[in-house]
């Protein structure tokens, strides 16, 4: 039987994606061995990627101040976790119906550099990870945004990815231009409160090309985003403030790498931001039950610079917010400073 880009992009969407692109293998020429799909399945003809959208209403509790658990359930884990995953497996299912072997990539996080000896001479080490967001560059969904956000046409930056490789050989989708919707206004930066995201005047930049087409963003301090993503930033969480008032951390004059930063929120961490309405003692019996049941963190900072900026910009990636019949904006931002300071922006 023959399977078509269109017959498999109709299925995705049927199935639940908003989003789905598909890239030939030679696309990924150049790709770091660890990150190269092909070694995951070295005979995949094609790389499909999903995308589904993140409803603009999960950001509405965090910008208000008041509630944090919608972005982490609906954004951002159980979206990449659950929902997501959902149509992945559908459309994997529906291309080896046709007698195409399709292999699901989870849309995980997985270190850079292999941690194991490889298992046979010549390839790299049993922690291949594709980076998903160069991927759906790759398959024409979008581009990446100056914060490294994956940008696409239909909701700027609130997707969350997945991607399926196969031995079809599929028409791959023309990609979208470099800067088409990143215009390099650096709400992004202006915005973030781990001051992560470097300024295009800088000159930190990450670069890479797919057939003759630069795409270029900035070169993000992780270890900042890790802390202020995971909680240990004042100037974005107010459990931080409230349970460790004594704390002072400025995160924006640390230099650890994203591992210590992620090692140092999961250990210290759990004390502190776990106490919400949800789990209001902050006791480890709280840690357990979250990690039973799929979710082991808050995203404490609510991408306030990397996603929220970017929707309310100006630019193309404002596009579809303006579509709305209603700014998200409503009222001057809440701030904290490095002390926990409560203030607002104007």
């Amino acid at each position: 039987m023959t399977l078509t880009s269109q017959q498999v992009k109709d299925f995705a969407k049927a199935a639940g994606a908003d989003l789905c692109g598909v890239a030939n293998m030679e696309r990924f020429e150049g790709a770091p061995a660890q990150m190269d799909p092909r070694n995951i399945f070295p005979g995949a003809r094609s790389a499909i990627v999903l995308g589904r959208r993140i409803p603009r209403g999960v950001y509405r509790g965090i910008e208000e101040g008041t509630h944090w658990s919608n972005y982490t359930f609906y954004g951002y884990n159980r979206l990449n976790t659950l929902m997501l995953p959902k149509a992945q497996y559908a459309t994997a299912c529906f291309i080896e119906d046709y007698g195409f072997e399709a292999t699901p990539v989870y849309p995980g996080v997985a270190e850079a550099e292999p941690s194991r000896e490889p298992l046979r001479e010549g390839q790299p080490g049993p922690n291949v990870y594709p980076n998903i967001r160069i991927a759906a560059v790759a398959a024409g969904v979008g581009e990446m945004g100056w914060s490294k956000v994956f940008l696409s046409p239909e909701f700027g930056p609130r997707q969350r990815l997945c991607m399926i490789l196969t031995d079809a050989e599929l028409e791959p989708d023309p990609l979208v231009k470099p800067n088409s919707i990143c215009n390099l206004c650096m709400a992004c930066v202006e915005d973030c409160p781990g001051h992560c995201i470097p300024h295009i005047k800088e000159g930190k930049v990450v670069e890479i090309q797919i057939e003759g087409n630069t795409y270029r963003w900035g070169d993000v301090d992780m270890g900042k985003c890790t802390l202020t993503h995971h909680g240990l930033n004042k100037e974005a969480s107010p459990f931080l403030c409230k349970d460790c008032p004594g704390l002072y951390m400025p995160v924006t004059e640390q230099e650890c790498s994203e591992e210590e930063a992620y090692k140092l929120t999961h250990s210290v961490g759990r004390a502190t931001w776990r106490k919400t309405p949800e789990f209001p003692s902050g006791h480890v019996l709280d840690y357990a039950y979250t990690m039973l049941h799929g979710v082991g963190y808050y995203a404490v900072c609510g991408a306030r610079g990397c996603i929220r900026a970017c929707f309310m910009s100006n630019g193309p990636a404002g596009e579809p917010d303006r579509k709305f019949h209603n700014e998200f904006r409503k009222k001057p931002m809440w701030t904290l400073n490095p002390k926990g300071e409560v203030g607002v922006k104007e």
